[in-house]
């Protein structure tokens, strides 16, 4: 008969723990109160305002949707949906790759374009509000170096920062 032996656990240290427990409650909070915001002031979520962020920052303002789900780390299936919501606006348009018969365009329509400057300047205030005026210039760039390393942990690819 095999034995299969389980590694020991590494229990967190008391710091790591209260770190642990800040981050959690933080980024929990942080993530609640950005989403309130938009679904108050625009009528949406915070993952659609996502979707439409990263769309205007791409080339052509268009990227294939299984690139689109990675970098607003949603799944496939949750993506389509979403993207379904936001094409039913006139927002973004799905259209067949040119390149790979394979995959789908998301493009972001100038509607949808138009939306995202609209409320830009509302949830921009709202990430300084609730985040960064809590911290000082040096700790903005300690939770730049700390959320890259986390991100570059688990997400060696790098397919998050595309």
């Amino acid at each position: 008969m095999s034995v299969t032996l389980h590694p020991v656990t590494r229990w967190l240290t008391d710091d790591e723990q209260r770190a642990w427990l800040a981050w959690l409650g933080a980024s929990e909070l942080l993530m609640s109160a950005l989403d309130a915001q938009l679904q108050r002031d625009a009528g949406f979520p915070h993952t659609y305002y996502a979707i439409l962020a990263q769309l205007s920052h791409a080339p052509d303002r268009t990227l294939r949707m299984s690139d689109l789900a990675s970098v607003v780390n949603a799944s496939p299936s949750r993506l389509s949906h979403a993207v379904g919501k936001l094409e039913d606006r006139g927002w973004v348009r799905r259209t067949p790759s040119t390149c790979d018969k394979r995959s789908t365009m998301c493009t972001l329509t100038d509607a949808g374009f138009g939306v995202l400057e609209q409320h830009a300047p509302g949830h921009v205030e709202a990430v300084r509000s609730y985040l960064l005026d809590a911290l000082t210039p040096e700790q903005v760039g300690q939770l730049e170096q700390i959320c890259t390393a986390v991100v570059d942990k688990l997400d060696p690819s790098g397919a998050c920062r595309r």
